[in-house]
């Protein structure tokens, strides 16, 4: 029976080539947590997550000391008789860690998502199986990723910058774009979006929590006559009475993303009436176990359903997102918009191969075969932007 011997952490700060802005951060590195589980017949697995305080509630300093001190010596010494055992520990686990080693009120479904990730890829790779999110998703059609198409993301911006971020999108032809807005300009960045991209591009935005209800209803109104529909998180994620507002008094789709980290974040959504869509991220959502569940119950719910991904995530976490993504396609109506599989269009250094990211148009790269997530990291290119580490036996 496969048993975990070895677990070592890394802080790390995969460096981007542009910077990436919206009105809740600005940021030019991953500044990521990647995991290394290590078997006692050999085998390696690999986890990653990208805490972020504004989103789960977990900056990473925070989530590297609850891994190092409370999560990963409770870790240690577990075994699983199968890939599958491993699976039915992760559901029963729910995208935390079990109560008896952490207090379910703690913020830490970004810091589980790495262990999430590292056991499936371990016990994945010693069983010589792909991972997959639990026994309820079935296999795949072989096609399956066909039908999917990456959107494109524009970081808040203005003047010529702005410009030319958009007409690299529109050389790319993808069919979805997102617009990063601010609190102040979104208006004539939105024109300016729909002057360059066309009328036929699907144009939506994240506002990451820019106004107040009140702001929200008087922008909302003016950007849906530009042809946006969809709003991403206009208010803030614990704001579920002005969220309401927006969905009672205007007509457009109003999407949550900050917030929504676990079971009980997002049946309160849905029991507010506080949201028509959801964006399920899987670093924020406690790993694929756990995402998988969320986007099933969002589904379950009527919601609008996005698939998306922390800025920043390497070919570790994509290979991941291709998974869920698998997953969902026998749904109905499933998923609408999928963001992520950024790799080497964001980061100056991918640490994981092959090398997972979309394709010209937004269509999405192949999943890596072979047993777990199917991808290997190359330790020497990820301690080039380790800031700091730990091991735990």
């Amino acid at each position: 029976m496969p048993r975990v011997t070895e677990l070592r952490l890394f802080a790390v700060d995969l460096p981007f080539k542009v910077t990436v802005r919206h009105a809740a951060a600005a940021r030019t590195t991953s500044e990521s947590l990647f995991l290394r589980a290590r078997l006692d017949d050999g085998t390696e697995g690999w986890g990653e997550c990208l805490p972020r305080v504004y989103v789960s509630g977990e900056g990473r300093d925070q989530a590297f000391a609850l891994l190092r001190e409370t999560v990963l010596p409770a870790l240690v010494g577990r075994s699983f008789r199968s890939l599958g055992d491993a699976v039915s520990f992760l559901e029963k686990c729910d995208g935390k860690a079990p109560p008896e080693w952490v207090r379910p009120e703690t913020p830490q479904t970004s810091a589980w998502c790495s262990v999430d990730l590292a056991l499936l890829d371990a016990f994945g790779r010693a069983a010589g199986e792909p991972v997959r999110p639990g026994p309820a998703a079935g296999p795949a059609p072989p096609d399956a990723l066909r039908r999917y198409r990456y959107s494109g993301v524009v970081s808040a911006g203005h003047g010529w910058r702005y410009a030319v971020s958009l007409l690299k999108v529109r050389a790319f032809r993808f069919p979805h774009v997102k617009l990063k807005v601010e609190h102040d300009g979104s208006l004539p960045a939105a024109r300016t979006a729909r002057r360059l991209l066309g009328r036929r591009v699907d144009l939506r935005v994240d506002a990451n929590m820019a106004w107040d209800a009140e702001q929200a209803l008087e922008v909302i109104g003016q950007l849906q006559a530009v042809g946006i529909r969809s709003f991403e998180q206009p208010v803030a994620s614990g704001d579920l009475d002005g969220l309401a507002r927006l969905v009672r008094e205007s007509s457009a789709g109003i999407v949550v993303d900050e917030g929504l980290t676990d079971r009980d974040s997002l049946q309160r959504f849905i029991a507010r009436r506080a949201c028509t869509g959801a964006n399920v991220r899987i670093s924020k959502c406690g790993g694929l176990v756990a995402a998988h569940a969320r986007c099933r119950e969002a589904l379950d719910a009527g919601l609008m359903l996005q698939v998306g991904c922390q800025v920043g995530e390497s070919s570790l976490l994509s290979a991941a997102h291709l998974t869920l993504l698998q997953a969902l396609a026998p749904l109905t109506p499933g998923v609408r918009y999928a963001e992520g599989c950024f790799g080497r269009h964001l980061l100056r250094e991918d640490p994981a191969a092959p090398l997972v990211q979309f394709r010209y148009g937004g269509r999405p790269p192949r999943r890596p075969p072979g047993a777990g997530l199917g991808v290997q990291v190359d330790l020497a290119a990820l301690q080039r932007h380790t800031v700091d580490q730990a091991s735990v036996t």
